[in-house]
């Protein structure tokens, strides 16, 4: 069993700052890639950032220049330090995982609100 774990998620005024983190757990212990998706209210789930398989990094242009994608020290760990936060980027956050054989995997989410 495997399981993704995010935090870090919060009621923050806009322009401040939250970093939210994700660690992978049980037997699964390496993914191709991991990343950061949201789904703000009424709308789909986006990508916001991600370390692709071949170790770069893709960010949605709206969030480019305040987000910062990183790996933790421990194995299968990813954050997202989330800068100059408006309200447009109110959303649940998921953190996503990728294993090349047994396919995508999902956190359970994380609630990000920026209020003005």
């Amino acid at each position: 069993q495997v399981s993704l774990v995010e935090s870090g998620g919060g009621l923050v005024q806009a322009g401040g700052s939250l970093r939210l983190s994700c660690a992978a757990s049980g037997s699964i212990l390496s993914f191709n890639a991991m990343g950061w998706y949201r789904q703000p209210p009424g709308k789909q789930r986006e990508l916001v950032a991600a370390f692709t398989s071949g170790g770069s990094t893709n960010y949605q242009d709206s969030v480019k220049g305040r987000f910062v994608i990183s790996r933790g020290n421990a194995k299968n760990t990813v954050y997202l330090q989330m800068n100059s936060l408006k309200p447009e980027d109110t959303a649940v956050y998921y953190c996503n995982a990728a294993h090349a054989a047994l396919g995508n995997f999902w956190g359970q989410g994380t609630q990000v609100t920026v209020f003005s």
